[in-house]
């Protein structure tokens, strides 16, 4: 079960951001997680996720991307939920730009943690009535609210 409210502060959850490049929607990614993890540098948040970005790119297609980094000082994964209002080429799989970033801190020793994290937000942004509503949300806060109740739903499923 995807329990988003463990993982997703409201302040770390934006809609219609406006970036241009991979590399400016990282930095925010990273400003915004630093809120919850003042501990860790804006740097070393944005390394982390860059470190990762260079294996190759977290753009799983559809619009979509999940760029995700290991800490050491993190405990429990921690997400940013950032919603872009134009797309923001990404070297996606599909070549797609992306418009939808779901970045997830994970601590360093959880491996399995990650993986099952992972595919838990892979899976819930499979669903295109959810990304069709993501993409059409008018605030953070309807994005947050929108969000908790779609986790809720699939761990009912």
């Amino acid at each position: 079960m995807m329990n988003l409210n463990a993982m997703l502060a409201e302040n770390c959850t934006k809609s219609a951001v406006l970036f241009n490049s991979k590399k400016r929607i990282l930095e925010y990614i990273a400003e915004l997680a630093h809120q919850q993890l003042p501990e860790l540098s804006e740097y070393t948040i944005l390394e982390a996720l860059m470190t990762r970005e260079k294996l190759g790119s977290t753009g799983i297609g559809g619009g979509i991307a999940i760029p995700h980094g290991k800490l050491d000082c993190v405990t429990q994964p921690i997400l940013v939920f950032v919603v872009s209002k134009d797309p923001i080429a990404f070297d996606a799989i599909d070549n797609q730009a992306v418009d939808i970033f779901c970045a997830i801190l994970i601590p360093t020793e959880q491996c399995q943690t990650h993986l099952s994290t992972l595919s838990g937000i892979a899976k819930l942004l499979s669903q295109k009535d959810l990304t069709k509503k993501i993409r059409h949300v008018e605030s953070d806060e309807q994005l947050y609210q929108l969000l908790l109740d779609y986790s809720q739903k699939t761990g009912e499923s």
